[in-house]
């Protein structure tokens, strides 16, 4: 597909020259979400009073150029309907689709399968947003240094601690010139904690070519797919021949090209000291919370809870939302639509989903309490809490694995004066007796 030369492309007018692409993903993916995405699909689980992906289109709002957003995955159409009707209601001056991958095409595999959509009225750059990522998105910062630089691709990045920067794309930068020299996603031994914060900014002519180069290599030697992760090594080591034709279609940013777009040296990386998490895991959207809770209270922002000496910000209540007076909430605290809060309730660093009903002197600290729950009086529903700079939410007590963050499914109830502890509860559960560090089947 031919682009036209830099000399053709329009400028100005009422033609945009930037777009975005926020990549979702789908169903099948959302396994480490659960028991949650039981429920709703992770980029609608709802942070700080909001839906994953609206963070998203917040950020995407104060890039006065873009005009035009796809939604990339392969989730049914219908998940996204009522969303993309609110999104076009809050944000009247961008125009939303979603577009709909027939299989999983990897997140390179997608922009790729929609190019001609993307290309259509000749945008010279879009932005690229995960959807689960949580972060102050600076799009504005990235389009700065994009335009300084002259570069074909800017990638966000952030600092980590050194034994967390394995588990992530690593970055090796010239720290004078912001130029990415060398990326590698999730090595095995440690060259950089500087690492990819799964949001870039690519100038058209650049990545599409980059893919295409990407797609070429697979399919010359389909036989050498590269490994998802060791957890799938088995089944990626060989494959039959009708599935090769098939995987050579999936193609990922993070593992088939940023690397090689490291290797033109137009590629640059914007390093945000603000806050940044991944939202994997069901108990990952607890310190993402916080996070935006507290960019939201240092912005002034109105939807918050008052303080007062019962509520310790910054917290969010659903305006349906009925809260005791002698309640105590806070800090980091999210209660969801029709949500009844008793007399002498304690939450802190916890999100209650909507229509719960928590009785008097109940407890609930690092919890998520699905939709529908209820808890009955002087239960103490609790996880344990993690550092701050922690970027995982697991920890490990006797020997074993076990989740930080307490999860509650949909529709479960704990009884009066039972104690639940660093539990993940599937939904229809009923809690009549104290239990810790267990999964609820």
């Amino acid at each position: 597909m031919s682009l036209q030369p830099p000399s053709l492309r329009p400028k100005g007018g009422n033609v945009p020259s930037t777009k975005a692409v926020i990549l979702v993903g789908g169903p099948s993916r959302g396994t480490r979400f659960r028991p949650l995405s039981m429920e709703l699909p992770k980029p609608l689980f709802p942070v700080a009073g909001h839906p994953i992906i609206e963070h998203c289109f917040a950020a995407i709002s104060k890039v006065p150029e873009i005009k035009e957003v796809f939604i990339v995955g392969y989730y049914d159409e219908s998940v996204f309907r009522d969303f993309i009707k609110d999104a076009s209601k809050d944000f009247p001056h961008i125009s939303v689709k979603y577009l709909r991958e027939y299989q999983a095409l990897g997140t390179a595999g997608g922009l790729y399968h929609f190019r001609d959509v993307i290309l259509k009225g000749r945008p010279e750059r879009f932005f690229v947003l995960n959807a689960d990522v949580c972060c102050s998105f600076p799009l504005n910062e990235m389009l700065k240094l994009f335009e300084d630089k002259d570069a074909e691709a800017v990638m966000l990045g952030t600092r980590v601690p050194n034994e967390s920067a394995t588990n992530f794309g690593c970055i090796v930068s010239d720290a004078h010139t912001k130029r990415v020299l060398h990326y590698v996603e999730k090595p095995e031994s440690h060259i950089s904690n500087l690492i990819n914060c799964g949001v870039y900014l690519f100038s058209t002519e650049c990545i599409f070519p980059a893919i295409r180069s990407a797609i070429k290599r697979r399919t010359e030697r389909p036989r050498l797919l590269s490994y998802p992760s060791s957890e799938n090594l088995e089944s990626s080591f060989y494959q039959g021949e009708e599935e090769e034709t098939e995987k050579t279609e999936v193609i990922r940013l993070e593992q088939d090209v940023l690397s090689d777009i490291a290797d033109s040296k137009q590629f640059f990386v914007l390093e945000t000291k603000d806050f940044w998490r991944q939202i994997k895991t069901a108990g990952s959207a607890v310190p993402a919370n916080a996070l935006y809770l507290m960019k939201a209270y240092q912005s002034g922002s109105e939807e918050l809870a008052a303080p007062s000496a019962n509520i310790i910000p910054p917290v969010y209540i659903h305006p349906t939302a009925t809260v005791d007076p002698t309640a105590k909430l806070g800090p980091n605290v999210s209660i969801g639509p029709r949500s009844t809060i008793g007399a002498g309730v304690r939450i802190k660093e916890s999100i209650v989903l909507e229509d719960c009903e928590i009785k008097h002197d109940a407890c609930i600290l690092y919890t998520i309490v699905g939709w529908h729950s209820k808890i009955g009086c002087w239960a103490r529903v609790e996880g344990t809490p993690t550092p701050i700079n922690s970027y995982t939410t697991t920890i490990v007590k006797n020997g074993v694995k076990v989740q930080s963050i307490t999860i509650l499914g949909k529709e479960c109830g704990v009884g009066d004066e039972v104690r639940v502890q660093n539990c993940v509860c599937l939904p229809y559960k009923e809690l009549k007796r104290d239990v810790a560090n267990e999964v609820i089947m």
